[in-house]
């Protein structure tokens, strides 16, 4: 299937044919600013499937908006109205929410809906219009107009921002989520419209514009504090995916402090809130460490390199247990409560070992007590 995009360098466009890519069973054709409209009428007759994405949201010249928003789908309309007999070619076109508001974008998006429903009704063409909300995510440029990307852009690099009403509440989408109901659609599926025929995309998010910078100064922070935020699922995800996608490339690496001694290096990797920290230590041949028992802590260590000897005593009955293991052959070791245990490089190169621990190491109540073995 040969997939048109108009509008292909742009924020959504890029996102798009980044997903696209990866199909065997779909070939690219792209319309940009840089084609003529003699080529947009090739492309056209070429395409199994267009997604209209070209389209002027902000500029000088109040002129552009209809002539790319409004002249621009008038045309690809009559193309498609002449190639009906020979093929019928389905088009999704990314509008906005701004149709309800009395502005040039809005108004010249607005004529693009109705001049492709209008089409589609008489041609039998099948015709998706999308109306977007402030769409949020990597490639978006910045300073323009995306106050997330605004935000990360600047975050980023330590550039002041300028927040006029903190309870400002702003409704995003992520262009992921605009990305997977693109190829659903392009996939036959035929999702539901609304009285006027419109489609929505899910799941949106509000958030107030003080709650969203604060996300995003948190997520700076993460290479201060090692504290992650929640950012497994959901809004948080994205919202750090798209942060983190903002960062200038010689911040792609920065440093970490380890703790220093004769025994190797100890350094901690990564806390969280609930779900404890992640650390690793080295150890020289023949060096033990640990040697300690805790009541409610737990941990489960990795050897990543070396070979080590794990020894366990019960802290009441003094039962004894060894477990050897080495990085050719994984295995995870739980330290238990209530048993003292340490860890001995039995190796004849320098020992590595991850550790997670359950919870955040707490100076005033460490849950450490000493007991060699």
């Amino acid at each position: 299937m040969n997939v048109l995009i108009t509008g292909a360098d742009g924020f959504i466009g890029k996102n798009l044919q980044l997903l696209l890519k990866p199909r065997s069973d779909l070939n690219i054709l792209s319309f940009t600013k840089k084609n003529n409209l003699e080529e947009l009428s090739d492309l056209i007759s070429k395409a199994d499937f267009i997604v209209h994405l070209a389209g002027i949201n902000r500029t000088e010249k109040s002129e552009e908006f209809n002539l790319v928003n409004t002249q621009l789908t008038e045309y690809i309309s009559s193309i498609l109205a002449k190639l009906h007999k020979k093929k019928i070619i389905p088009l999704i076109l990314a509008s906005t929410t701004h149709v309800k508001k009395n502005t040039l974008y809005g108004q010249t998006k607005l004529k693009a809906e109705n001049t492709l429903l209008k089409t589609g009704k008489e041609y039998g063409i099948p015709i998706y219009i999308i109306r977007l909300t402030n769409v949020f995510g990597k490639f978006c440029r910045p300073n323009y107009n995306s106050a997330v990307a605004t935000f990360c852009h600047n975050i980023n690099r330590s550039i002041p921002i300028r927040i006029d009403n903190k309870n400002t509440i702003l409704e995003l989408v992520y262009i992921d989520d605009v990305i997977k109901m693109f190829l659903k659609i392009i996939d036959g599926y035929k999702p539901p419209k609304d009285d006027e025929g419109i489609i929505s995309i899910n799941p949106t998010y509000k958030i107030k514009l003080g709650e969203l910078v604060a996300m995003l100064l948190n997520f700076k922070k993460i290479r201060e504090n090692k504290m992650i935020e929640n950012i497994g699922g959901g809004f948080s995800r994205a919202l750090y995916s798209t942060f983190i996608s903002y960062t200038p490339k010689k911040l792609f690496t920065y440093p970490i402090k380890g703790n220093i001694d004769e025994r190797g290096i100890f350094v901690e990797f990564l806390k969280t809130h609930k779900n404890g920290q992640v650390s690793f230590f080295t150890a020289h041949p023949g060096i033990t460490r640990g040697g300690h028992y805790h009541n409610t802590k737990t941990e489960k260590f990795l050897v990543i390199s070396g070979k080590a000897r794990f020894r366990f005593k019960h802290v009441i009955s003094e039962e004894e247990h060894v477990i050897t293991t080495d990085s050719k052959n994984m295995q995870i070791v739980d330290s238990i409560p209530g048993w003292s245990h340490d860890i001995k490089n039995i190796g004849n190169s320098e020992l590595i070992v991850i550790i997670w621990v359950n919870e955040i190491f707490d100076p005033q109540s460490p849950d450490t007590f000493p007991s060699k073995i």
